[in-house]
């Protein structure tokens, strides 16, 4: 959810940056209270897509979040076009942050996406950090949640990105062996590759209501089979009711869900 312009607010007599306006409904809404309600709309329950900063500190508890790995950048390696200027015009490094923090007191190791960065798309970097993350559960003895919010994988990587897939779900067969676990959390949207891979391969698969969740979009299905497809086809809730995922969570209950599941798999 934006800021609504500082014009459209003086036009109606209001100071900017206090209220805001969902993208959904049209809502004009507090900014705090938006913010209270964990950046979901109080009105019409629209759940604003959270960057992987915001999404760290919503999960783990204050201050207890060291980042790994963050100075891994993506190269263009198949010199295709325009993808170095895109690496360079970015906010952040690449799609996905990781580190090691604490749930609840429960020590994890943490991966979360970020849409941002070209459509939180899994190239090499993000691969590699993913599987660096596991290595580094494996190592600590810790359980491991990872929260996807992808397109899918990075065409500007060719095959290389696809490689991701395999190398991704192959590290995650290594936490099953010693019993560790790999809690996913599936946010909207989590596609392509990565949803063919990683992200549908948890212990337990989590997600946010009315994500957009599966391989290819409705649209293409839709074209490709030449069927309309279900009502709320490809939504959490659908995958929810069709035992692709274990539950659909909201996002304020988020950590004290984690909690619980953490509390069972360290103290069992």
């Amino acid at each position: 959810m934006k800021i609504v312009g500082k014009g459209v607010f003086e036009k109606k007599g209001l100071p900017a940056g206090i209220w805001t306006k969902c993208n959904k409904c049209d809502s004009i809404l507090l900014q705090k209270d938006f913010e209270g309600n964990f950046m979901v709309c109080p009105e019409c329950g629209y759940y604003v897509r959270l960057n992987a900063r915001e999404r760290i500190e919503l999960i783990v508890d204050k201050g207890s979040f060291k980042e790994i790995n963050a100075n891994i950048r993506s190269i263009n390696f198949l010199d295709f076009p325009d993808y170095s200027d895109k690496i360079k015009k970015s906010e952040i490094n690449d799609a996905i942050v990781t580190g090691e923090a604490k749930v609840s007191g429960y020590s994890v190791v943490i991966a979360v996406m970020d849409f941002r960065f070209m459509g939180g798309s899994m190239g090499s970097v993000v691969g590699e950090k993913i599987v660096r993350a596991i290595e580094r559960a494996l190592k600590k003895k810790y359980h491991i949640i990872i929260v996807s919010a992808s397109g899918g994988a990075r065409m500007q990587e060719g095959i290389v990105s696809l490689m991701q897939m395999g190398k991704t779900s192959a590290a995650l067969a290594k936490l099953a062996d010693v019993g560790l676990a790999f809690i996913s959390i599936l946010t909207d949207p989590t596609t392509g590759g990565v949803a063919a891979s990683y992200a549908m391969l948890g212990d337990i698969n989590i997600s946010e209501p009315k994500a957009l969740i599966g391989f290819a979009g409705p649209r293409v299905i839709e074209q490709t089979i030449r069927q309309q497809l279900p009502e709320g086809f490809q939504l959490s809730e659908f995958l929810e009711k069709h035992g692709m995922i274990d539950i659909v969570v909201e996002r304020k209950n988020m950590k004290s869900v984690l909690t619980k599941i953490l509390k069972f798999f360290y103290d069992k």
